[in-house]
């Protein structure tokens, strides 16, 4: 795949005919990828590459009143460009969402980006709107004499697969189901730094994580997990919170990894987040919190998806 960041149109030099995906794709759900997998079939069948057009941050930063959370993601850039990848991408653009770049009408856009792209097939989304006149896919239809492809909304259980609705089951601790609407686990990659060490001395050492990208973290609780250290998978029991029986007042992402024997200080991991085990509790003792950390790690040990 051939990345290329480019500040307007100008910045173009695309020499092969493309299918045009378009959209801003936070996640790649499972209702990205039915747009990935249709522009496939249509690249494999008009003999085209597979071109797309994205931002890398939300394009409501150009529109809405700022707060923090718009500038958090659901993969970090490196695992962002790999979904693209194997989303069978051959070609992909970059350009901020500034306030100039929405001041393109519809008609503008095409002729200065789908053309410029040398887009002979568009695939889009059913809700897909584009240009300062906010036309939609069915609006490609009319004005471009090229196949246009609108893939339908994508469900599950009733209801629309977007990155809305992820983000809110990540953000209550409900990482299975976000699992079944991205199609893969949830992740968190960071750096293990150093803690209180309050674990090694009850017998449960744990990795302090110091997130390196901004992407959303799951909610305060206990979680079964899957740690990445080196390409290899271990299983672990992982929280989100602060740490309330010893009175902490700062948010801390920590597992304890099983099995695992070594020093990670520096190393970057990522945490495969699997299941929720239970909320953050305060304990009246290091008694009672062992004893609960005991049955934790016996239920983490025997969870099967």
């Amino acid at each position: 795949m051939k990345v290329y960041k480019i500040t307007d149109y100008r910045d173009i030099v695309q020499e092969e005919d493309t299918v045009l995906v378009l959209g801003y794709f936070d996640g790649l759900h499972l209702g990205h990828q039915s747009l990935f997998q249709e522009a496939q079939k249509l690249a494999k069948h008009l003999g085209l590459k597979v071109a797309v057009l994205t931002f890398p941050e939300s394009p409501k930063l150009a529109f809405s009143r700022f707060e923090p959370e718009l500038l958090l993601h659901l993969n970090s850039p490196e695992d962002r460009l790999a979904k693209f990848a194997e989303a069978g991408v051959d070609f992909l653009y970059w350009i901020d969402f500034t306030g100039e770049f929405a001041q393109n009408s519809s008609s503008e856009f095409i002729q200065n980006y789908v053309k410029t792209l040398r887009a002979q097939a568009l695939v889009a989304g059913f809700d897909y709107r584009f240009g300062s006149d906010q036309k939609d896919a069915h609006y490609l239809k009319e004005v471009l004499d090229c196949p246009v492809h609108i893939v339908a909304e994508q469900q599950w259980q009733g209801q629309k697969i977007s990155s809305t609705q992820i983000r809110q089951a990540i953000l209550a601790g409900n990482v299975t189901q976000a699992r079944e609407l991205l199609g893969y686990t949830y992740n968190t990659r960071g750096l293990v730094v150093h803690g209180d060490a309050r674990g090694r001395t009850i017998g449960y050492p744990t990795a302090n994580l110091a997130p390196l990208d901004r992407v959303f973290l799951p909610g305060d609780g206990v979680y079964v997990a899957d740690v990445e250290i080196k390409g290899k998978l271990y299983r672990s029991m992982a929280s989100v919170g602060k740490n309330v029986t010893f009175d902490g007042q700062e948010l801390r992402i920590e597992a304890h990894i099983l099995d695992f024997e070594g020093d990670l200080y520096g190393q970057t991991i990522q945490i495969h987040w699997l299941d929720k085990l239970r909320e953050m509790v305060k304990f009246d003792g290091i008694d009672s919190l062992t004893r609960q950390l005991a049955d934790d790690e016996e239920k983490v040990r025997v969870w099967k998806a």
